[in-house]
């Protein structure tokens, strides 16, 4: 029997992986050039791979670590103290531990009191359900009231979420917090993972392990369209015009994805739903620079109209050393494929960006500047609404043969790598009979 991956980011090489170790004929598709979906990545300097968007772990990530030790490569697992801040006002503030909640003089003491509490708060829900029909929004005024919302939260949803930020469930935003408070050390640091060598490393060396194991992985390769007579898949089509044989198809892209390739063979109203959950895309800016801007990891921006909503500096959390000496800072945005600074041409998305540079870090100056990338994702964020749960279609497809797993299938955790090997994996056991 033959089954045939569409998508070769973490989620289906992790099921190729399992099927190919367990005897099975499986062949992976991607049109993308290299593996790791969103966590690919592309060569700094002469060798070194870094991702196109930024990454980490949690050190509660147990999945991806899982497949990592299976593959006898555990010790290339990096932990390390990560620095958070917010930029509000012209200022930055650090926020990497309770004692710089409490310093954060953009809210009165007793706000910051109620933001620092919040993660107790949180610890205590046990049961998501109980606030899905909540919008964030709702829930958090609840919580620390509207002038920490309104400060802290809501720019970094608008900057996230955009046009939907006010239909996002509160479950999204409870388990972001627990996450996030469940990698925080005794003195309430955040302690992060990484690999030696970067993601997109990861997603190469698991490639030639299901090419060792028997399977095959087919890059630069686009599936236009699932094959299905009387109901069967029969196998897939690509946009070359080769078809492919295949009895058993596992789809791991984006829904609307997965609509276009079952278009002609599955029913409208499946179809339909499947086109219901909306996606926003993602546009990110890499810069190679000769020297730091600060030295926190991540900075979220709260202030209205920057084309970013994060300044992450990768080379506060991986050493320059990595890559040449050279300092990495990704700035990041959230936004709808329709969005104008979605479409303009990369050189000017970077001159518009870079004016906000200057005004966070005032001594920045463009000729720091080594080389700057610039990376979409049309399908970046699946958009978790109110009561989001009964959106969620089946694994199982109208169509005999094919099965579904996606990151907007993963809720109420958030996509991510951990997530994508888990949903791999169970995939893996679902079409390994006993």
């Amino acid at each position: 029997m033959t089954i045939a991956i569409v998508g070769a980011g973490f989620t289906g090489l992790s099921a190729a992986y399992d099927l190919a170790k367990a005897g099975r004929k499986v062949i992976v598709f991607d049109s993308d050039g290299e593996p790791g979906g969103l966590a690919g990545g592309f060569p700094i300097g002469s060798s070194t791979l870094l991702e196109k968007f930024y990454h980490h772990w949690f050190v509660s990530d147990r999945h991806i670590m899982d497949l990592i030790a299976d593959l006898g490569l555990q010790n290339n697992i990096l932990h390390r103290q990560s620095q958070t801040g917010l930029y509000y006002n012209n200022r930055l503030f650090r926020l990497s531990s309770p004692v710089d909640v409490l310093k954060f003089t953009a809210l009165p003491f007793l706000d910051r009191l109620r933001l620092g509490f919040l993660v107790l708060q949180v610890r205590m829900i046990k049961d998501w359900r109980s606030i899905e029909h909540l919008s964030v929004e709702e829930w958090l005024v609840g919580l620390c009231g509207r002038r920490v919302y309104d400060l802290v939260w809501a720019p970094l949803l608008d900057a996230k979420f955009s046009t939907y930020k006010d239909e996002i469930s509160a479950t999204w935003f409870l388990l972001k917090l627990q996450l996030r408070g469940g990698s925080r050390g005794k003195n309430g640091s955040e302690i992060l993972a990484y690999y030696k060598g970067g993601f997109a490393a990861l997603a190469q060396q698991l490639r030639n392990a299901i090419v060792a194991a028997g399977g095959e992985v087919r890059l630069g390769q686009t599936v236009s369209q699932i094959d299905v007579h009387e109901g069967q898949a029969t196998g897939v089509r690509l946009a070359s015009g080769e078809q492919v044989p295949a009895d058993q198809i596992l789809l791991t892209t984006a829904l609307p994805i997965a609509a276009d390739l079952l278009a002609q063979s599955a029913p409208s109203d499946w179809l339909q739903a499947l086109r219901k959950v909306q996606y926003l895309a993602n546009r990110c800016i890499v810069l190679e620079l000769d020297r730091s801007l600060s030295t926190t990891y991540w900075i979220n921006v709260n202030e209205p109209g920057f084309p970013f909503v994060g300044v992450i500096e990768h080379t506060n959390f991986e050493p320059p050393e990595t890559y040449g000496g050279k300092h990495i800072v990704y700035l990041s945005r959230y936004m709808p494929d329709s969005d104008p600074l979605y479409t303009i041409s990369d050189d000017l998305y970077v001159a518009y960006a870079l004016p906000y540079i200057k005004r966070m870090f005032p001594d920045f100056d463009e000729s720091w500047i080594h080389a700057a990338h610039v990376w979409k994702a049309d399908h970046a964020q699946p958009v978790t609404t109110r009561n989001y749960s009964k959106m969620i279609p089946s694994h199982v497809t109208p169509i005999k043969g094919v099965t579904l797993f996606s990151m907007a299938q993963i809720y109420p955790e958030d996509r991510g790598t951990n997530y994508a090997v888990r949903e791999g994996r169970k995939a893996a056991a679902l079409l390994t009979p006993p």
